[in-house]
């Protein structure tokens, strides 16, 4: 009997602040795709939002706080590792790390939009699977993105679940 490849999950973003909608994808991405573990990467700065309203360690802090129950969910920066805040960096870091693990990289639809604005953004779909996480509104124009034509569907999966009607820049404005 073959053994069977361990699955590890990255989400990485801003959090700011996390939310029940990431802890949603994060257990729904588990427990369809039976991944052992999922890495909240919090990034520093993200290179597409201008600023934070709360600093990393108040964000990585808060992030934690909400994952108390969630023993698989692991929450840390990793950019001093990888001495970058881009995505392919950090997976190539899991990479060498989880040598005999298949890497599944979790976003949301919103992302999908700009995802060939992200650097070497086709390399990150041949080194990860990417699960794309259906957002309020989003799904529509993420099908109709240029990242989603040039791959013509390749290496994404469309993740449709309940949706957290929930955003951090809504929490924001409370």
């Amino acid at each position: 009997m073959k053994n069977k490849i361990e699955r590890i999950g990255i989400l990485g973003g801003t959090f700011d602040p996390a939310h029940r909608g990431h802890v949603a994808i994060s257990k729904k991405a588990k427990n369809i795709f039976g991944l052992k573990k999922i890495y909240w990467a919090v990034t520093k700065k993200n290179p597409f939002k201008i600023k934070t309203s709360k600093n990393l360690i108040e964000r990585i802090k808060y992030a934690k706080k909400i994952n108390l129950k969630n023993k698989f969910i692991s929450v840390s920066c990793y950019e001093d590792k990888t001495k970058s805040n881009r995505t392919i960096d950090l997976i190539k870091f899991f990479r060498k790390i989880h040598k005999k693990k298949e890497i599944f990289f979790i976003m949301g639809a919103d992302n999908l939009i700009n995802f060939h604005k992200w650097e070497k953004w086709k390399q990150i779909t041949k080194i990860s699977k990417i699960l794309v996480f259906d957002r309020n509104k989003y799904k529509s124009k993420s099908l109709k993105s240029k990242s989603y034509k040039k791959l013509g569907g390749k290496g994404l999966k469309f993740i449709n679940f309940k949706k957290v009607n929930i955003s951090s820049s809504k929490l924001r404005e409370i």
